[in-house]
């Protein structure tokens, strides 16, 4: 409200402001009236028009605060508080001590557990107003009582003024916070810090943790996912448990009733005897006052009550709270935040009479701003959306198929049922590549592959597909992915991977690879028309090829000139050589006596003709002489 008051007093001062500007130029414009032309006079009365108008805001936004400080007065001054502790909240020691302190009759346990009510069909609560009298009629009491019939779906703990209100330290009346929840029926519910507004305990709206309070050891309540209402003691890892965990907590102080039996006197023991705002915790105890308290009955539904009154002047001290639970058939039963912050509200409507005066008036009385609230409203799934399976209807999950469970969060097919060869889905078993069936045990049938079988194989010529992949397997003879073609000539066998081994080449069956098969007659055709081709080919060839060799024979006919000069020179080479051979054999024969070396007349040198004719003419002796020389002058020693 003070922020509100601040920003409404800036907007006043921002509008003094332009008034006083206004007002200035106005004068000014006045003032220079006398100075200027009588043209001017249009300005000036648009001025003055601006000048009424700032006026009329100003006086519109001071009404705006006075209405606003006239609806803003319905604020408590906080004067009756009840508060167990004054230095934090809740005792030092360790839930050891709370365990180790109780009766031996309870054992380890330090809190009771009831299944809570589940009626459907029938309203979700009912409220009374009951009047009581107290010490055997000197005083009476004013209260609620509201019985919840299924706690689980109908009942909340929520923040003050809706999500994260605890982190914000937000205090909002039970009114406020219970209009916007829509509830039914709503009742304060744990303690905060009248300072700060700190909520204080542990906290759990929804299933969410908003407040661990870390293990102190104050009086709790709440309902656990299974609809377990839980009263007492608890320690941090009782809160804080995953298994079955808490949807809705709240901490109080002091344990009325547990298991029907008013548990007063150990519950001082166990949450300390500390001193506080109004006194000790015995003073809070046994003061009379404004009470509220959370409990239950046989039936396991929950049972919220509030009563009227002021400290110290009227209302019930909490050993008359117990008594009268316990005459209600309340079994288990804790206390929550009093005096002042005991409230109670009815569809968003005040319905119970506070004890803290107005802020404006003391002669009022005005509810306050308080923490947690207590709330409860139509069923509601848990959680809401029903898991995103289902949709909710009047607190239960309409499962979509394939799910089950209270909150759709479980499915309807659970393993082991589709095995090893398959997933549970909604829908069912979703099978592995290659198998099919209710529960995935049975193989795909021939013709069909995939997950869950669904798809058909293409393979021809009686080929099979593998069940996982699809691929076909084809028989021997054929080939390609699909088994349409026949094994290539000279080739059988799967895969067509072997090689015929026919005389001359033949072609084998291409499943076989027999050589007296009998092709298909569309085989043999095509080969008659092949071979017809191929000899077609082969003659055109051939002549090609004999052309080539008429038009370019080997040698030209002037290397076959070249070739017959050459041969004709070593002809006559070899003629002169046998001719030379012949005259130096008779030039041996004529001459005996020189056997050590031989005569080669020079004369006869240039051929074997003249030295023939020269041995005709000549005479020996003249011969003799001359050859002699001639022998001598070449051959001497």
């Amino acid at each position: 409200m003070a922020n509100n008051f601040s920003h409404k007093i800036g907007n006043i001062k921002t509008c003094s402001v332009a008034a006083f500007l206004q007002h200035t130029k106005f004068k000014n414009a006045y003032v220079g009236f006398n100075r200027r032309a009588y043209s001017d006079r249009a300005d000036l009365r648009h001025m003055a028009v601006e000048w009424v108008k700032c006026c009329y805001l100003w006086l519109l936004l001071w009404l705006y605060i006075w209405a606003s400080e006239s609806r803003n007065t319905r604020h408590s001054l906080d004067d009756d508080l009840l508060q167990p502790y004054t230095r934090g909240h809740g005792p030092t020691h360790s839930h050891r001590h709370v365990r180790a302190c109780q009766a031996v009759i309870y054992g380890n346990t330090t809190h009771e557990s009831w299944p809570s009510s589940s009626r459907g069909g029938r309203p979700v609560a009912e409220s009374n107003v009951f009047v009581t009298d107290v010490e055997e009629g000197i005083r009476w009491v004013l209260g609620h009582m509201t019985v919840v019939h299924d706690p689980l779906k109908a009942m909340s703990v929520l923040e003050p003024g809706g999500l994260d209100g605890c982190r914000m330290h937000h205090r909002v009346s039970v009114e406020d916070t219970a209009k916007a929840a829509g509830c039914l029926y709503a009742q304060n519910g744990g303690f905060f810090n009248t300072k700060s507004g700190e909520c204080l305990g542990n906290v759990v709206s929804s299933g969410r943790l908003v407040r661990d309070s870390g293990g102190v050891q104050n009086a709790q309540f709440g309902i656990r996912s299974d609809g377990t209402l839980v009263f007492g003691y608890l320690s941090r890892e009782d809160v804080l448990d995953r298994s079955n965990p808490f949807v809705q907590l709240v901490s109080g102080v002091i344990w009325l009733l547990r298991n029907g039996e008013i548990y007063i006197n150990q519950s001082l023991e166990a949450e300390c005897s500390e001193t506080q705002e109004t006194g000790s915790l015995r003073y809070f105890v046994d003061v009379v006052s404004a009470r509220t308290a959370v409990g239950h009955d046989k039936e396991g539904r929950l049972i919220l009550f509030q009563i009227d009154g002021q400290t110290k002047e009227r209302g019930m001290n909490l050993w008359q709270v117990a008594e009268f639970l316990k005459k209600n058939g309340v079994i288990n039963a804790i206390n929550l935040d009093g005096g002042g912050s005991s409230t109670f509200v009815t569809d968003g409507s005040l319905a119970s009479y506070p004890s803290d005066h107005c802020t404006s008036d003391s002669r009022w009385r005005c509810s306050r701003d308080v923490s947690t609230v207590l709330c409860v409203h139509q069923r509601r799934c848990h959680p809401a959306n029903c898991s995103e399976h289902g949709e909710c209807v009047d607190g239960h999950c309409h499962c979509q198929r394939g799910w089950q469970g209270p909150a759709c969060d479980t499915l309807v097919c659970q393993p082991p049922t589709c095995g090893p060869h398959g997933v549970c889905t909604a829908s069912g078993c979703v099978c592995d590549a290659g198998w099919r069936g209710a529960n995935c045990t049975e193989g795909c049938l021939p013709g069909f592959y995939g997950d869950s079988c669904t798809k058909t194989c293409s393979c021809f010529n009686g080929g099979s597909c593998d069940p996982v992949s699809g691929r076909c397997i084809c028989p021997p003879g054929f080939q390609d992915k699909t088994c349409e073609k026949v094994c290539p000539l000279g080739f059988f066998g799967a895969s067509c991977a072997q090689e015929c081994r026919c005389d001359d080449l033949c072609p084998c069956d291409p499943q076989t690879g027999s050589c007296n098969a009998t092709l298909p007659g569309e085989t043999n055709s095509t080969l008659h028309r092949a071979g017809h081709c191929l000899a077609r080919q082969m003659i055109t060839s051939w002549r090609r090829e004999e052309e080539a060799h008429r038009k370019q024979p080997y040698l030209t006919e002037r290397s076959w000139l070249i070739i017959t000069l050459v041969l004709t020179s070593l002809l006559l080479a070899s003629l002169i050589v046998l001719l030379h051979q012949a005259c130096r054999q008779s030039a041996t024969s004529r001459f005996p006596e020189r056997t050590d070396y031989s005569y080669v007349p020079l004369r006869d040198i240039n051929g074997a003709a003249s030295c023939a004719r020269e041995t005709g003419k000549s005479g020996n002796g003249s011969l003799g002489l001359e050859d002699s020389d001639f022998e001598e002058e070449i051959w001497s020693p």
